[in-house]
């Protein structure tokens, strides 16, 4: 195990508390990219594809737990952070908020060194919520909150109603709103209904999000894509993809996206 890298760590949330909850885009294109869960080889080979020209990488939360290489993963993602801090965005998903939301596995969290876990899970309660485009792309890693507008997105805070339905939400394609609590996960549940009233009141027209193994890739007739980039969910997710969004075009749904596996 290595030994922690306390400037590494500082330098990051300096620029994480810095950073607005919403982070906003424009021009250029846009790499999102899916759970990774450890899974470095991943990682490594998108930003070896990508990170080489000027397109922007959103990765969208759930970097820890579940693959080999939890540590390894997240370091070099914070080093990326540090090296291209305009470039590179790391959003949070649920596993990077454990101080606020209790989940299973958690192998990252339990094999930590004695004293790691607080200087961690302090770091990662920092990270950006959601990424937001002008050509109509919002990207996040679970369910839309319960918001009116993007400037709410902006004050959801960390523990709270709405950032639980961010990190830990899921879809269903049932026509209701909010469908209550899954009683086996106990995440939230949210059927086509929340889903268009809350896009409607943000302006947007697709959702990027990852999250969901379990869930088709895309639903809502075209406007809700569910992306994942890790080997840890190679039996329900066999290839592991990223989508890649011209931000200089307008996007009216996942037709006018490209994915690519990786």
């Amino acid at each position: 195990m290595s030994s922690l890298d306390h400037g590494l760590i500082e330098e990051a949330q300096s620029i994480f508390e810095k950073e607005p909850k919403l982070i906003e885009i424009g021009q250029g294109e846009a790499v999102f990219v899916g759970d990774t869960h450890g899974d470095l080889e991943a990682t490594e080979r998108i930003v070896a594809r990508y990170m080489g020209s000027e397109r922007k990488l959103i990765f969208l939360g759930d970097y820890v737990d579940r693959g080999y290489h939890s540590r390894e993963n997240i370091e070099t993602l914070l080093r990326l952070k540090v090296q291209y801090p305009q470039r590179l965005f790391l959003l949070m998903g649920n596993h990077e908020g454990i101080e606020a939301l209790r989940f299973c596995p958690a192998d990252f969290w339990e094999e930590l060194p004695e004293g790691e876990f607080p200087v961690w899970s302090r770091l990662l309660s920092k990270l950006p919520l959601a990424v937001s485009a002008q050509n109509g792309i919002i990207a996040l890693h679970g369910a839309l909150p319960d918001v009116a507008s993007l400037e709410e997105i902006k004050g959801i805070e960390f523990g709270s109603k709405r950032w639980y339905e961010t990190v830990w939400g899921d879809w269903t394609e049932a026509e209701e709103g909010f469908l209550g609590e899954d009683p086996f996960s106990g995440r939230p549940t949210f059927g086509r209904k929340w889903f268009e009233r809350i896009m409607r009141a943000l302006g947007k027209h697709v959702l990027i999000r990852s999250h969901q193994p379990t869930i088709r890739e895309v639903i809502f007739e075209g406007r809700c894509l569910t992306l994942f980039s890790s080997s840890a969910y190679r039996f329900v997710r066999p290839l592991r993809k990223v989508a890649i969004v011209d931000l200089e075009r307008e996007v009216r749904s996942v037709k006018d996206i490209r994915i690519e596996p990786i």
